[in-house]
């Protein structure tokens, strides 16, 4: 995938491991903050059935293609539409060849994400893409907006080709590695031409996997599982502003784009657990209302909240363990702060 905040690719097999001993080698885990979904994507493979939810559309459709599909969707419909008359060959291929070979276009992403736009509230031209990458991004999301509209693909055909755009713009995109704000300066791979490629299906274990969006203590009620694997944010900082370019690229629209940073706005996907004040009340909502009584949570040493913190208020639902991990932590600058930390996986199975 691609760097992302909190990502746990390099704790993946310690996470697989402890849910291994909490519940065996099959069930069905909820991954309820699945992110880019690493994780979930690893349970499928392991064989577990998967619940992955978040609250972003980007990740919604990232999840729908790495649980849902084995192989490319033949675009059936889209393949009898005039776009495609005179193709003998159809399906994923055709489709990438058709939309990397489209008219630029300018529209919103070149006219407030590039250095040659003119942003609707007049702020200084923003560099998030070389003006021809921006052309070329319009003119796929009009194209992709309008097959949509006329019905002409499915909804997982829909989350194949945004999935597929927002991984090619990420190769392109000129920032130091979330899209809060862009560099004063192109770096040398954001000059590149942007190019949709195919993406990899692994082919087992695609049946009986759900995908949902929401807030995680929102949708708890509705789940049923035998763990719930949870990686809540550790701090202040928001994944709804950090990746707002995402988020518009997945939704498809037109927002406002505010500020010199040409932020969307992102509070409806305010996540509680970035506050002191609601944090630890989401988690018990969690607790509460889902119908699972394994939990297993990654929480890192320079969170919100401490580890005593946490430990206490889980220690109400059930036992607690703490395994001690040390880990790189993230960083997309020159930050000072220190390179490694520890990361805590704690478990908690209720008494039953």
């Amino acid at each position: 995938m691609y760097r992302y905040i909190g990502n746990k690719i390099k704790l993946t097999e310690d996470i697989l491991e402890v849910i291994k001993e909490m519940i065996g080698e099959n069930g069905t885990v909820a991954d309820v903050m699945a992110g880019t979904g690493s994780v979930s994507s690893a349970l499928r493979k392991a064989g577990y059935k998967v619940v992955a939810s978040d609250i972003m559309t980007y990740s919604y459709h990232h999840l729908s293609v790495n649980l849902k599909l084995s192989e490319a969707p033949n675009f059936s419909k889209l393949m009898k539409s005039k776009d495609f008359e005179g193709v003998s060959d159809g399906g994923y291929s055709s489709v990438l060849k058709f939309l990397n070979e489209i008219k630029p276009i300018e529209s919103f992403f070149f006219k407030e994400f590039s250095p040659e736009g003119l942003p609707k509230n007049e702020s200084p031209p923003r560099k998030y893409f070389t003006s021809d990458n921006a052309r070329k991004i319009d003119a796929i999301r009009a194209k992709i907006n309008g097959w949509i509209d006329i019905d002409l693909i499915s909804e997982v055909e829909e989350s194949l080709l945004k999935h597929t755009l927002i991984m090619a713009v990420n190769e392109v995109a000129n920032i130091s590695g979330t899209y809060g704000y862009f560099l004063s300066t192109f770096k040398k791979n954001s000059l590149n031409d942007i190019v949709m490629k195919p993406v990899s299906f692994f082919p087992e274990n695609s049946e009986g996997h759900t995908v949902k969006q929401g807030f995680a203590e929102n949708l708890a009620a509705t789940i049923k599982a035998d763990l719930a694997y949870i990686d809540p944010p550790y701090i202040k900082r928001q994944y709804a502003a950090n990746y707002h370019i995402l988020e518009t690229i997945a939704r498809g629209d037109f927002p406002d784009a505010v500020g010199k940073s040409g932020l969307r706005d992102w509070w409806d996907q305010h996540s509680k657990f970035c506050t002191k004040t609601r944090g630890l009340q989401a988690f018990e909502k969690i607790f509460k209302e889902m119908d699972c009584n394994n939990f297993l949570i990654s929480y890192s040493e320079d969170g919100l909240f401490s580890l005593e913190q946490l430990t206490e208020l889980f220690s109400k639902y059930g036992v607690v363990k703490v395994r001690e991990i040390d880990y790189n932590r993230f960083k997309s600058n020159q930050s000072q702060l220190k390179k490694q930390l520890k990361e805590y996986l704690i478990s908690i199975e209720r008494e039953i």
